[in-house]
C-alpha cells in the first residue's frame, strides 16, 4: 500500500510531502529513500515499493520542496537532465539533511524502532551526511557525489554506512574515489564496494543508465546490510 503523506520540518514552520510504501503486516523496520537530482520520480517510488515488498516501511521525502512541490524529472531527456543539474546547484543540502532527519522521526512515529536510509547520486551524498549528522541506524549510498569534501565529518559516523562506488563514474573522478578509499577504507563503521567499469546511475530502476547485473549485485549487498543492521 502506498500513499503521500505530509511531514513537518524540524522547526515546525513548514511541511513537505513524502511518498510512503507500507508492507503487509508489521514493518520489520523503516528505510528513508533519498532521491537523486530528479526528484521523487517513478524510479524512486519503485525503490520504495520494492522495500515494502521486502517488509520495510519506506519513506521518500520530497526534498525539492525547497523549489516547488512534486518535481519529477527524467535523466534520459536532455532538457530535464539540464534542469536537474541546475536544481542540484541551487539545492540547500544542509536543509535537505534536516528534512531527512524529519522523515526519520516520522518513520519512528509509525512504530519503527530502527530506521535506516538509502540514497542515490545526490541522495548518496546525503546518505553519507545522514550517517554523520542523524541517528539513522544504518545508511547506504549509491554513486555518492563529492564525498571527498565531507571527509572532515567521518568522525561523527557512529552507525554502519555502506557506499557503492562505480569506478568509471562520470560525476566522481578517480581522485575523488581515491580520497574516499584513503579517508574511509579503515573506518570501522564504513564498508566500500567498487564496481569496475560501471558508470553513475547503474542501479536506477528505469532508463538507459541501468546495468542489470551490477544493480542486482549492489542491491543484494544492500539488502543483506539492512537485514543485519535493521532486522
Amino acid at each position: 500500500m502506498s500513499e503521500m503523506v505530509s511531514i513537518s520540518t524540524l522547526d515546525g514552520e513548514n511541511s513537505f510531502n513524502a511518498y510512503v510504501a507500507r508492507p503487509q503486516g508489521t514493518p520489520r523496520a523503516a528505510i528513508v529513500v533519498i532521491q537523486e537530482i530528479f526528484g521523487v520520480n517513478a524510479g524512486i517510488r519503485r525503490k520504495c515499493d520494492k522495500l515494502a515488498e521486502d517488509g520495510y516501511l519506506a519513506v521518500a521525502p520530497d526534498l525539492f520542496w525547497q523549489f516547488e512541490d512534486g518535481i519529477e524529472l527524467d535523466p534520459d531527456i536532455e532538457a530535464e537532465m539540464g534542469k536537474a543539474l541546475d536544481l542540484f546547484g541551487k539545492f540547500d543540502q544542509d536543509q535537505g539533511v534536516r528534512d531527512i532527519e524529519a522523515a526519520i522521526k516520522y518513520a519512528r512515529s509509525q512504530g519503527c524502532a530502527k530506521v535506516g536510509a538509502v540514497g542515490y547520486c545526490l541522495g548518496g551524498r546525503l546518505a553519507y551526511m545522514t550517517a554523520a549528522r542523524t541517528d539513522s541506524d544504518a545508511s547506504v549510498g549509491y554513486y555518492a557525489v563529492g564525498i571527498d569534501n565531507l571527509l572532515r565529518e567521518k568522525h561523527a559516523i557512529a552507525n554502519p554506512l555502506m557506499l557503492h562506488i562505480p569506478t568509471e563514474d562520470g560525476f566522481v573522478d578517480k581522485a575523488t574515489q581515491k580520497a574516499m578509499h584513503d579517508g574511509l577504507g579503515d573506518h570501522p563503521k564504513v564498508k566500500l564496494h567498487d564496481y569496475e567499469g560501471l558508470d553513475h546511475g547503474f542501479a536506477t530502476e528505469f532508463g538507459k543508465r541501468r546495468s542489470e547485473e551490477a544493480a542486482q549485485l549492489a542491491d543484494s549487498r544492500t539488502s543483506a546490510f539492512f537485514a543485519e543492521h535493521l532486522g
